[in-house]
């Protein structure tokens, strides 16, 4: 038996049930991973909220950490005992679990897993963003909104990396102050100027080459006003809100485009998974790119770590811990 925490029906953090859950023994091409440390994610709340439908029961979670407890039939590419991570199969909020072989990756030693489990889902999904959704080139204008978040921090280090110069948006001076200290160029506080007026100023009435949008209702909109012309808008989240409809009209005079990406899309297959996961690696292994994990809680309180992410309340990176 392995605790997880369970959604019976969609609602509020409460709706995190605890639960006593069997585990199977792995079948073919699978393994039995006992976790060591969770990711939590702003989309592990849209999907206890239903805004992103499952069947139910539902175990969520899709990022984690932890060390191979047992090999179903035919794997030979791990072995008991490895340290491994992952990023998009759902059913993390549990201590054991099982998942397919070829969706894991080995951890080097210099990434403990605390680290593994706080940055897998949230570095690939800044991979993607920054080389396939569109690719930053050395002296590109690039906005990230919650540039303090999971996300946000490690974008702003990565896209740093690459020679762009880095706008941010955040809730607060404190958040600004962190943005800064991760590659943050210039730090937008919401509540004091409009982000869409002061990227334009700072561009020279240009606009930004991409805006990486992961607020949704609040931001849309501003979002595709500040990008250039032939630029890309990504929403990849809606922390304030589903996107509103989309006049295309808004994109004439621009040749703006826009798209709706997702880290399924971009870890499809296994050569993908191993590209973006050696890069990001990489980057943090040689201190170029820094995972901060400012929030922590025993997996049991999963619900005080959602309260917290959707009162935005966190910095950086949350983990839930078995």
């Amino acid at each position: 038996m392995t605790q997880a925490l369970v959604v019976h029906e969609y609602g509020g953090p409460e709706a995190l049930t605890p639960a006593d859950m069997p585990v199977a023994e792995p079948g073919p091409g699978q393994i039995r991973l006992r976790h060591t440390a969770i990711g939590v994610n702003m989309a592990d709340t849209y999907r206890r909220r239903g805004v992103y439908p499952l069947t139910l029961p539902v175990i969520i979670g899709s990022e984690g950490a932890g060390t191979v407890a047992a090999l179903g039939p035919g794997v030979d590419t791990l072995a008991v005992g490895d340290r491994v991570a992952y990023a998009g199969p759902l059913g993390a909020y549990a201590e054991e679990r099982l998942i397919a072989a070829d969706k894991v990756v080995r951890l080097p030693g210099g990434i403990d897993d605390r680290i593994a489990a706080a940055m897998m889902l949230k570095g690939l999904t800044v991979h993607y963003l920054l080389y396939w959704t569109c690719a930053v080139q050395p002296g590109d204008t690039v906005v990230i909104h919650a540039a303090a978040g999971g996300v946000g921090l490690i974008f702003c280090q990565w896209a740093k990396h690459l020679g762009a110069t880095v706008i941010g948006t955040v809730g607060s001076d404190e958040k600004a102050a962190l943005a800064a200290r991760h590659g943050c160029d210039h730090p937008v506080v919401y509540s004091r100027e409009n982000f869409a007026d002061r990227v334009l100023d700072l561009t020279g009435g240009e606009g930004a080459r991409a805006v990486y949008d992961s607020i949704g209702k609040d931001t849309f909109l501003e979002s595709i006003r500040c990008t250039r012309a032939r630029g890309v808008v990504a929403g990849f989240g809606q922390a304030s809100g589903p996107f509103p409809e989309l006049d295309t009209g808004l994109l004439q005079g621009g040749s703006k485009f826009v798209t709706r990406p997702g880290l399924a899309d971009h870890i499809a297959t296994r050569e993908m998974i191993e590209t973006a996961s050696a890069r990001l690696f990489d980057l943090v292994e040689r201190g170029i790119v820094t995972v901060n994990v400012n929030q922590e809680w025993p997996l049991a309180e999963a619900a005080e770590a959602h309260r917290a992410l959707e009162a935005r309340a966190t910095t950086g990176s949350t983990i839930l811990i078995p």
